[in-house]
């Protein structure tokens, strides 16, 4: 009766688990094209009202989600790129334009990474007004002068192109004789450097506030979970902040920040955009515009020009991908834990390694999903010392079993004592009987590793396997139960079970009959259902991921049969006590 209750249990858990799983994945994790609520266009002064039919939820990509929304984007596009009232940008990392109207920098794709449709290259500035709205702007502030604003048309050398061997500089000059002028530089990656300066050909001193502007709609955000921020962050003294969100902007309609910007913007998982300020930065903050649209404000300290004078700062522009490599050469470079700017969290000095160690791997093989199996037999090897430890524990384990059982009985009414020699025998004997538990926590960092490398590396991101594994970073497209895409519908997360999902349930299986049957039946039903409640709640999770635990599991069974070969002894315990397990389970 007690096992009947237990099994039961241990389903309705199952259960539980499968529909909370498919809750949460369905939160962290959503599909494109689900209508939900997203903010539409208000009055500047007060935040924006929700449109529940305007887009989708955020994906992990970002971009705009809604066909609507690309449509009107592709045709807004085709309006504001006009090449006569523009500077072009070509670069190795970067292509795109510069407005002269406002100088804006608003027009930016990457050259190294597709778009989620994968129609063509990932666009991360698009001009004000248009669905994915999100550009630069540099300028002056201050009172009783003309100052450029974003109306302006600013002038350039005719022909000019910024690229990373040729600067443009624009420049306009008011009725009174200041003249304002902005030199653009670019690098091979995704670093735009803006020199300012105001110049003072007037009669009277004036004073201006330099400053610079991102401005972006939350259309085009990531989905942001507990773990992976996407939205406002920062480093200020020093110190990497992954906060606020957009909810916490929208609230506060400006949030100041404290401390001296070391850099600030908005990050998506894969994608940023960054003001870094010069020396002479005295405040930031972050403020929600209406309409979803939000500001990152960069302020200098004001300057006041003599006449004949000149004032100027340099503020450089990050826009593109967060390559690990090259926000670290950017940190080298100056610019105070750019390479924190990705979200690894407190085991960096575990995930950090493991990319080099996958980016190194994919140069000798060509894939990176064989560069995850190549990864794991690594890991296995050098875990396998730890491994031979553990046989060598269950060997010993199972030499005192007599001696066990003799202090067992000898002490059932005393627990202190019991425990007290059950340590002496432990000791005596040289026996450590948490030895099997080592590998799986070794394990565990590995695991937890990969998968934040997967998630979060733009460097994993659209990579491809075999077959139908088209992008190790996301799920197995591969559903059982629509008949892998001939039936029109798709399953929820918890019941999309692929193909890969399936070998994961069936490796951890026989795995697990490899071990000695447990000897308390509720165990042995849990140990029984465990692989396959693996599989339901694994088969959401990136395809990469899987194949490093399905080569895990496969490489454990070998090394399980090989050490059994060497110690012979211990198989035949396992089998014996195998037998006698299912032969009491039976007459229960």
């Amino acid at each position: 009766m007690d096992n009947q209750r237990n099994l039961i249990l241990a389903v309705l858990l199952s259960m539980v688990i499968f529909v909370g799983w498919d809750a949460g994945m369905g939160y962290f994790y959503p599909q494109a094209k689900k209508p939900v609520a997203q903010q539409a266009a208000a009055p500047a002064a007060g935040p924006a009202a929700p449109d529940p039919a305007s887009s989708a939820k955020p994906t992990r990509d970002g971009g705009l989600t809604s066909d609507a929304d690309r449509a009107v984007e592709a045709r807004d596009l085709a309006t504001a790129l006009n090449p006569a009232g523009r500077i072009a940008i070509a670069a190795p990392g970067l292509s795109g334009s510069i407005n002269l109207t406002g100088a804006l920098v608003d027009d930016l794709t990457t050259n190294r990474h597709s778009n989620e449709q994968r129609t063509g290259p990932e666009r991360i500035f698009s001009p004000a007004g248009t669905p994915a709205h999100h550009y630069a702007q540099l300028g002056w502030a201050g009172q009783g002068i003309d100052l450029p604003n974003p109306a302006t048309v600013w002038s350039a050398p005719a022909g000019a192109k910024l690229t990373p061997e040729t600067p443009v500089t624009l420049s306009w000059t008011n009725a009174t004789g200041q003249t304002f002028a902005i030199t653009y530089h670019i690098d091979q990656d995704y670093l735009i450097t803006a020199d300012t300066v105001m110049t003072n050909r007037g009669t009277a001193p004036v004073a201006v506030q330099p400053f610079a502007l991102l401005s972006r709609t939350d259309k085009t955000a990531s989905t942001s979970t507990w773990q992976l921020h996407s939205g406002p962050f920062g480093a200020f003294d020093s110190t990497v902040s992954f906060k606020p969100n957009y909810k916490d902007v929208l609230e506060a309609s400006v949030v100041n920040n404290s401390g001296k910007p070391d850099w600030l913007g908005f990050t998506d998982i894969y994608w940023m955009s960054m003001l870094i300020p010069d020396h002479d930065a005295a405040s930031s903050d972050f403020r929600a515009m209406g309409g979803g649209i939000y500001r990152a404000d960069l302020l200098y300290k004001p300057a006041v020009v003599a006449p004949g004078q000149q004032a100027g700062h340099t503020t450089r522009l990050f826009a593109g991908a967060k390559e690990g490599v090259v926000l670290d050469r950017y940190e080298k470079s100056g610019i105070t834990n750019f390479s924190l700017a990705i979200d690894w969290g407190w085991f960096r000095w575990v995930e950090k390694p493991f990319l080099w160690l996958l980016q190194s791997l994919f140069k000798l093989v060509g894939n990176f999903g064989l560069a995850i199996i190549g990864l794991t037999l690594i890991v296995r090897g050098v875990m396998f010392p730890v491994a031979q430890r553990q046989f060598t524990s269950m060997a010993a384990m199972k030499a005192i079993q007599p001696k066990m059982k003799a202090i067992q009985e000898r002490y059932k009414d005393d627990k202190e004592k019991l425990q007290q020699e059950t340590m002496k025998l432990y000791k005596d004997e040289g026996v450590n009987p948490l030895a099997g538990c080592l590998p799986i926590f070794l394990q565990i960092p590995v695991f937890f590793a990969l998968y934040k490398v997967l998630t979060l590396a733009v460097e994993m991101r659209h990579q491809p396997f075999y077959g139908w594994i088209h992008d190790l970073s996301a799920p197995d497209p591969m559903h059982i139960l629509n008949l892998f895409g001939y039936l029109p519908f798709t399953p929820p997360s918890f019941l999309g079970i692929g193909i890969l999902a399936v070998l994961l349930g069936l490796t951890m299986h026989f795995q697990f009959k490899l071990n000695p049957s447990a000897p308390d039946p509720m165990q042995q039903q849990m140990f029984a259902i465990m692989p396959w409640m693996m599989m339901f709640i694994m088969a959401p999770f990136a395809a990469g991921l899987l194949i490093y635990w399905i080569t895990s599991n496969l490489l454990t069974i070998a090394q399980q049969k090989y050490l059994y070969a060497r110690h012979p002894q211990l198989k035949a315990n396992v089998d014996k006590e195998r037998a006698i397990v299912e032969a009491e389970t039976h007459k229960k």
